[in-house]
């Protein structure tokens, strides 16, 4: 693997390869970019990764290598202390939630003491924090050159470091939302280089589709109406009509996202622009900022502040105009609700030649790597759905014996996985498997709905420390379950990848169904449709391959070292009974494969 990088780098070429858990192929990757001396970019799937890259594995070789090279880690601008956001909301608190007000004081506290700015740094401020909004900046809110605090800005100098580096570790979302930057024709966000390097690469499809989109968010403008309020009630208190104006378009916008029904769902935004409700909600959101951009005009001598969120105002307004617009051939129109947002997307259903683009304007190597890419044992799936044409693929398989250290179990006599009766088996199996591994247990789901009927049955009926994701952030969940040693996580899409739980703190891992994206999702449907127009065959094409390397990863979590063990229960009998089983099985690393539960919870007994 690192000779076929190594000649990807030298002949500017392109290299895809899946290497399974443990191969070491961070090091495969990593060794050629430390010994090239051109300027390379490493991007990855996960901010953990990321960290790990930058402090940990980078250092460790450059040392061995005895390669003096300059190393920056440039993360996405939400990550980063905005100085003159925390002074102004210091001065002005936006709320009277007890939880910002604690929070706010953490952050300045940290304000004093920081170097980078880095917010994941901040001790007790986890992802989700809700003081973030008035902390950090958004690509709307940041006043750019015209801001006070410029000078000191730790994105500028985060991006100054960048420039200089000869290696920058990044993530996908900042590629591509400098890509996107790029071709506004505005400024860059990251220097260019001679090498991409994506790991973790099979999340790329999906992120690189939203960026080449377009969306807007009942969020943005929410966040919208909470600056321009401090500017009316730190600068300009005397401009009630200001005020007014903000109070009734801060209403529309919480009534458009109440026309849609429900907590939280997916729906053909075409659709719903047959409402009437719906409509009339939009067109009253539209009028509000239209009224809101004239009240502006009048305050724009009154307050240097006000120009920037002036501009906002006419281009969300610009933003939401064109949402009627659904015409355009080769988009998906979708949108997503939120318990309090609602986001209008419109997504490119190919990105294959968008992204042939940017290799030919970049004329760089490009290498994609990850545990996950073939479908099986091809990488066709994945080299056709980015335009890739590359010139080095590999496949190596991890160096772990699954045939000793795994038993994979497709339980029998259980109901349709969308059987009402499928909650209670779930509860039943996991009870026992958790009996038999002492704790240490895995429940993945595909759904939030399963996963909480599953948790009630488990809460009271099991000794074991039980956890469940949106109890508290990702990280803090992981670190109570490693540090327990016999606890128990249950967790839906985002625990299935990026989670490293090694030794005896995990040894059996469950997975509800097999993890098809649900057919009424609304970016699935216009794709399977495009496919199908184009002579291709939607299940085949794209909904297996996708479920195969969501699968995989789930299954990934389990052996993550040579003397890890464990058992893996997948709950769905299409495995068995459909023809397609069969590719699945061909896709997942070589257990022993039973069907009788109990020689399963037997092995679970057997693990010292």
């Amino acid at each position: 693997m690192a000779e076929m990088v190594h000649a990807a780098i030298e002949n500017k070429s392109q290299c895809v390869v899946e290497a399974g858990t443990g191969t070491g192929k961070t090091f495969a990757y990593l060794i050629p970019v430390l010994l090239s001396d051109k300027k390379s970019i490493i991007t990855t799937g996960s901010k953990a990764l990321q960290e790990q890259l930058y402090h940990r594995d980078l250092p460790q070789l450059a040392k061995i290598l005895n390669k003096g090279r300059k190393v920056a880690l440039l993360k996405g601008r939400a990550n980063y202390l905005c100085t003159y956001r925390l002074e102004q909301h210091v001065a002005h608190v936006p709320t009277d939630d007890p939880d910002v007000m604690h929070q706010l004081a953490m952050v300045a506290k940290f304000a004093s003491q920081t170097n980078t700015g880095d917010l994941a740094d901040c001790v007790g401020i986890e992802e989700d924090a809700k003081v973030l909004p008035y902390v950090n900046s958004t690509a709307d809110n940041c006043l750019g050159k015209e801001c006070p605090d410029y000078a000191e800005c730790y994105i500028r100098k985060a991006r100054i470091k960048a420039m200089e580096a000869d290696i920058v570790v990044i993530n996908h979302h900042l590629f591509f939302a400098d890509m996107a930057v790029k071709d506004s024709g505005f400024a860059e966000l990251m220097p260019d280089a001679d090498n991409y390097i994506f790991d973790e690469a099979h999340q790329i499809p999906e992120i690189a589709s939203d960026y080449f989109g377009d969306s807007i968010s009942t969020k943005q403008l929410v966040a919208l109406i909470n600056d321009l309020r401090l500017i009316y009630r730190s600068d300009i208190p005397d401009m009630l009509q200001l005020g007014n104006t903000l109070n009734k378009l801060e209403t529309a916008v919480a009534d458009l996202r109440l026309a849609f029904a429900g907590e939280g769902s997916r729906g053909d935004w075409r659709e719903s622009l047959t409402s009437k409700t719906i409509c009339d909600a939009l067109h009253r959101v539209i009028s509000d900022l239209d009224f809101l951009y004239k009240v502006l005009k009048l305050c724009l001598d009154r307050s240097d502040k006000i120009e920037h969120p002036f501009e906002k105002v006419l281009q969300f307004k610009n933003q939401l105009e064109r949402a009627f617009d659904t015409t355009q051939t080769g988009y998906s129109y979708w949108y997503e609700t939120t318990r309090r947002f609602l986001t209008i997307n419109i997504t490119p259903l190919n990105v294959a030649n968008k992204f042939k683009e940017i290799i030919e304007r970049t004329q760089a190597s490009f290498t994609f790597a990850s545990a996950t890419l073939s479908v099986n044992d091809s990488l066709d799936h994945f080299n056709k759905s980015l335009g890739l044409k590359p010139e080095h693929q590999l496949l190596v398989e991890s160096p772990f014996d699954y045939e000793n250290q795994a038993v994979l179990c497709m339980p029998r006599y259980l109901p349709e996985t969308s059987d009402d009766m499928m909650p209670h088996s779930l509860v039943k199996l996991a009870k026992e498997l958790i009996k038999a591994a002492k704790g240490r247990t895995f429940l993945l789901f595909t759904s939030y709905r399963v996963m909480h009927l599953v948790y009630e049955g488990l809460s009271t009926a099991t000794e074991y420390p039980l956890f469940m994701q949106g109890q508290s952030s990702k990280r803090i969940i992981l670190e109570q379950f490693i540090r327990h040693g016999n606890a128990v996580l249950m967790g839906t899409a985002s625990f299935w990848e990026g989670v490293d739980v090694r030794g005896d703190a995990l040894s059996c891992v469950l997975i509800d169904k097999l993890p098809f994206t649900s057919p009424d999702d609304p970016l699935l449907q216009a794709r399977m449709k495009d496919c199908e127009l184009t002579g291709g065959e939607p299940f085949e094409d794209i909904q297996l391959p996708q479920a195969i390397i969501n699968l995989k990863q789930g299954v990934g979590r389990l052996i993550r070292d040579h003397s890890d063990k464990g058992v893996l229960v997948i709950c769905d009998n299409r495995l068995v009974t459909r023809k397609y089983g069969q590719t699945f099985l061909q896709s997942l690393p070589n257990m022993r494969r039973t069907r009788d539960f109990q020689s399963a919870l037997q092995f679970l007994e057997n693990i010292e």
